[in-house]
């Protein structure tokens, strides 16, 4: 019988062991929006592939399509017909840096305190390494794991996964397992560990207002015509409310489940510390919700870009048609046309002047998320987590769309799917100083050992 916390003991010391095998892989600086950045891809996955291997991984593999950047496959499959198969899936392809503004080298770990600072040290190859410091130390401590267990690691979840699907139809050998762990989620703290069960999904239209065949003089024509950038501005307007939040489809929160999302610690400090807000700006009131509510439950908006002039650009004129891109987030449940319909339907009525108004839905977005996290496998994480942070995780949403996920919900309904992760609400991912918290990172790397293990248990089919 494997003794688990002799192996949960020699994975936490060999935590900071790891830092350097995290530095090597985040110099590679794998930017998948970058096509310059194509090779160091593919060298990484080679990389990864011959670490896998030296570690005790079978069958390591990169896995390649035209078009594709690779992803990494490999599996160890010696505990038996009876152990469960579990797959763990990461990304190992990280967000641009340009034009940010980094107190450190971006692709390189910087240590200060109790953080780790570099592009990608928490999104996310902090999370899979934290899997691979787990698996090495199963092997070293016991000579092999509890359960089967593979690792899927993509290269191209920063640009939306668009070739997941892909890959999963023709290797689909790499994808077959009875539990999924994916990593790339958020916790609550780095005191309270959480499990990821609903995400925000993502639309993104185009505004557009007309008025003329082309520009005219402003002091000709100003306060006899209208303005399409005024009018354009007056129109957005009515999407929100008084605080800025969308007022349109909002959605009732159940009165259980908004109770227990004030465990959640997102106090005004976690919030000015991860939003990074200026002194003097407060955040929104909560108007008789919770932060969590806010931030996962309900739909949002944001402006992307807009036509209105640039400095530079300026004149004494009133041009002819104005336009906006707007982000959309899809609330858990919601689907894009419901969100879609009622912008069209505010944005369209009563238009000032008679403008002419063009409202398009634009290509990409993903699903919204919602997920009951529920059974032997998620009593088995409770435990896990429990060994290692002293407390059972917290189910938490996340405002934010991961694609991959309701992929692997969609392809993979009938499987338990727990998502965990080594990123906190100071973490600021793809943003400009992205860190890791090394007490996260080491609980969550301990936790792994007992999930496992508890894992091996819940599911084990003799």
């Amino acid at each position: 019988m494997i003794d688990v916390k002799r192996v949960a003991d020699a994975a936490s010391a060999a935590v900071i062991e790891s830092f350097s095998q995290l530095n090597r892989y985040l110099s590679f600086a794998p930017i998948s929006s970058d096509p310059n950045a194509a090779g160091r891809l593919r060298e990484l996955a080679k990389t990864l592939r011959d670490d896998l291997e030296a570690i005790g991984m079978s069958n390591a593999r990169v896995l390649e399509l035209e078009g594709a950047h690779p992803c990494v496959a490999a599996e160890w499959m010696k505990a038996g017909p009876n152990a469960p198969t579990v797959l763990v899936y990461g990304h190992f392809d990280v967000q641009p840096v340009a034009g940010e503004a980094w107190d450190t080298p971006p692709h390189s770990i910087v240590r200060k305190g109790d953080r780790l600072y570099g592009r990608g040290s928490a999104d996310d190859m902090g999370g899979w390494l934290s899997h691979l410091v787990a698996i090495k130390s199963y092997f070293k401590e016991a000579n092999g794991l509890p359960c089967n267990l593979k690792l899927l690691l993509e290269g191209e979840e920063e640009i939306g996964s668009p070739n997941l699907e892909r890959f999963m139809d023709a290797y689909p050998d790499a994808f077959e397992s009875d539990a999924m762990v994916l990593t790339d989620c958020e916790n609550p703290s780095p005191e309270i560990p959480g499990i990821t069960v609903s995400l925000r999904g993502l639309l993104e239209i185009e505004v557009a207002v007309e008025s003329a065949k082309s520009d005219v003089h402003s002091g000709l024509w100003g306060n006899v015509v209208p303005d399409p950038a005024v009018t354009l501005v007056a129109l957005l307007a009515r999407l929100v409310d008084d605080d800025g939040r969308l007022k349109l489809a909002r959605r009732e929160i159940d009165p259980a489940w908004l109770q227990s999302s004030h465990d959640v610690p997102m106090t005004e400090r976690v919030i000015r510390a991860g939003a990074r807000l200026l002194e003097g700006v407060n955040p929104l009131p909560n108007r008789g919700l919770s932060p969590a509510a806010w931030a996962w439950r309900e739909p949002a908006v944001t402006i992307l870009s807009t036509t209105l002039p640039v400095p530079g650009t300026e004149k004494n004129a009133i041009r002819k048609s104005a336009s906006a891109k707007l982000s959309i987030r899809i609330a858990p449940g919601q689907t894009p046309k419901e969100l879609f319909e009622a912008i069209r339907a505010e944005l369209t009525q009563q238009v000032p002047g008679g403008l002419t108004i063009k409202i398009n839905q634009l290509e990409g977005g993903s699903s919204s998320w919602d997920y009951v996290a529920e059974g032997p496998a998620f009593d088995a994480a409770d435990r896990a987590y429990e060994a290692a942070w002293g407390r059972k995780p917290l189910r938490i949403g996340i405002g934010g769309s991961i694609p991959f996920v309701a992929l692997f919900g969609k392809r993979f309904s009938r499987l338990p799917l727990v998502l965990n992760g080594v990123i906190d609400p100071e973490t600021g991912a793809h943003g400009p100083n992205e860190s890791m918290h090394i007490g996260v990172y080491e609980k969550t790397v301990t936790a792994n050992v007992h999930l496992y293990a508890e894992l091996a248990k819940a599911l084990a089919k003799g």
